[in-house]
Formats: C-alpha cells, sequence, structure tokens
C-alpha cells in the first residue's frame, strides 16, 4: 500500500520580514508570513479577490537564507509540508495551529525589489536563488545542506 502525501506548493507575497531565532541546540529557526491570493467570480458574476494567510517556518541554513534575503512584499515560491502544532491557551483551552515546515524556498521578484538590477517579475530567463534541504535531523526537522555562492544570483 503507498504512503500518505503531505506537500505543499505556495507561490506568494510576504506579509513581513522573517524572524530568525535561535534554539538552545544552536538551530536557526526563520518563521514569516506568506499571502497567495485568488481571483473568482460568485453566483452573480461579481468578481471577488480571495488572501490566504500561511504561516511558514524554515530551518537551519534554510531559514537563515530565507532571513537574509526575503523581505516584505518579496515575492517567494515555497515547497514544504502542513504541520500542526496543539496547545493549550491561557483559559485553558486547547489550540490547533498549522503551519508550512519549508522543505525548498526559491526566491522571486515583485513587490519589495529594491534597486533596477533585481530580476523582472516576468522574465523567464532569470535564476533565482534556490536553497534546499532534503535531509532530516534526528528530530524530524530539516537538516542543513552547504550552499556555496554560486547558489546566490547577486
Amino acid at each position: 500500500m503507498a504512503r500518505g502525501v503531505n506537500k505543499v506548493i505556495l507561490l506568494g507575497n510576504l506579509g513581513k520580514d522573517p524572524e530568525l531565532s535561535y534554539l538552545p541546540s544552536g538551530q536557526s529557526v526563520a518563521k514569516f508570513s506568506l499571502a497567495t491570493s485568488r481571483k473568482y467570480k460568485d453566483k452573480s458574476g461579481e468578481l471577488k479577490d480571495e488572501t490566504e494567510w500561511h504561516n511558514v517556518v524554515a530551518w537551519g541554513k534554510l531559514g537563515e537564507i530565507a532571513a537574509q534575503y526575503l523581505k516584505k512584499g518579496r515575492q517567494a515560491y515555497i515547497e514544504g509540508r502542513i504541520s500542526s502544532r496543539k496547545w493549550e491557551d491561557r483559559e485553558g483551552k486547547q489550540r490547533t495551529s498549522y503551519e508550512i515546515v519549508a522543505d525548498e524556498v526559491v526566491l522571486l521578484g515583485g513587490r519589495g525589489d529594491e534597486g533596477g538590477d533585481a530580476p523582472a517579475r516576468s522574465a523567464p530567463t532569470a535564476r533565482p536563488a534556490r536553497a534546499a534541504s532534503s535531509s532530516t535531523d534526528d528530530f524530524g526537522e530539516p537538516a542543513s545542506q552547504e550552499i556555496t555562492d554560486d547558489d546566490i544570483p547577486f
């Protein structure tokens, strides 16, 4: 029997700059929000615009690169998996939060680009920086991979 699949692909704009922090073990983690939008016509034919917000976390070197290069408003392509966390709020109620654990982050052009040398939003030949982590550590979190200067487009 086939195993389950938990795969998320998002293309959107950052709602705020990533927040980079470090665990007591020294492991780095970046957290940021990503907005995805869609347009559709409702039953009356009126054009509607809908935006979903996603909480994204990136571990290790991937998180460090995301924190360094992603900025509020910048467009990014994210691949990862959905993860849920259960916790208890101040009133003692059980809560669940969902986040996207990034396995791959691709920096794209778009709103928030600084300067005139950034790749155009629709330029098919522009090669974005790509940082990926496909292996995991003992805790099931992505293990960092070595990123060289050749991986960064500027």
